[in-house]
């Protein structure tokens, strides 16, 4: 097996075990998750944020000129399929919209928690150090995932061992088998668009930390929120420079 195979693997394996914490957490100590299920958004939206910028959009650019043009692609893509979603939940049948919020935010999540699969592969492939920024803060904001999987589908009327399954299929399942689906595509791509799908990742990283967490923080406001976030940044900040 290829050495550069393990690092994603690992990484998307160890994310679906944060989201079953997750999961775990908000199921057996509901009060304690939500309570600081805010700083685990703010400590994601700072690492990911800071990362992208100082390091994988960098990286990226130094690769593929275009990489502008693809980073754009990449937030607006993740833009439009949220909103694709949430139309979807809007004009669904009212009888049964309490159920449809449930399931429509479930099949995104499942779709995203793919897609990240995808992004830990080609972040591995540029480099450990890409990798490792890339999806420091994506493992880390895959336990509040979880525990917003899973109150979706409890709130949505499904019963807690249902709401426990589908949520660990769609929010943990699917991250190991994105990373599978695409490494043996990934790993065989030159340079040039390696840079491109990595311009693509690191605009859905900023998407994901700029407008999904931080809002959904924002609206759970915790007393040390802007110290979980700027502990983000300072890990973001310090890898870089310990790298160089």
């Amino acid at each position: 097996m290829d050495s550069h195979f393990w690092p994603p693997f690992i990484t998307s394996l160890l994310a679906a075990a944060v989201t079953a914490l997750g999961i775990h957490t908000i199921r057996r100590h509901a009060a304690w998750g939500q309570r600081n299920t805010s700083y685990f958004m703010c400590f994601a939206a700072g690492v990911l944020i800071s990362a992208s910028f100082l390091h994988i959009i960098p990286k990226a650019l130094s690769m593929n000129a275009q990489a502008p043009a693809w980073l754009l692609g990449g937030f607006l893509s993740l833009h439009l399929f949220n909103r694709f979603v949430t139309a979807f939940v809007c004009e669904c049948d009212p009888e049964r919209k309490d159920y449809v919020i449930g399931l429509i935010p479930l099949l995104g999540i499942g779709f995203h928690s793919f897609i990240d699969g995808f992004v830990y592969s080609i972040a591995f492939n540029v480099s450990i150090l890409t990798g490792s920024l890339a999806t420091l803060g994506m493992v880390l904001h895959e336990f509040p995932e979880g525990i917003v999987t899973y109150l979706l589908l409890v709130r949505a009327g499904f019963g807690e061992r249902k709401a426990l399954l589908l949520a660990g299929i769609a929010a943990a399942g699917t991250t190991p088998l994105g990373m599978l689906v695409s490494y043996p595509i990934v790993s065989t791509l030159d340079a040039h668009t390696l840079g491109a799908l990595l311009a693509l990742s690191a605009g859905a990283l900023v998407y994901v930390g700029a407008t999904h967490l931080l809002p959904r923080a924002e609206q759970e406001a915790g007393r040390f929120s802007l110290v979980a976030l700027g502990g983000g940044v300072m890990v973001a900040v310090m890898i870089v420079m310990s790298k160089g």
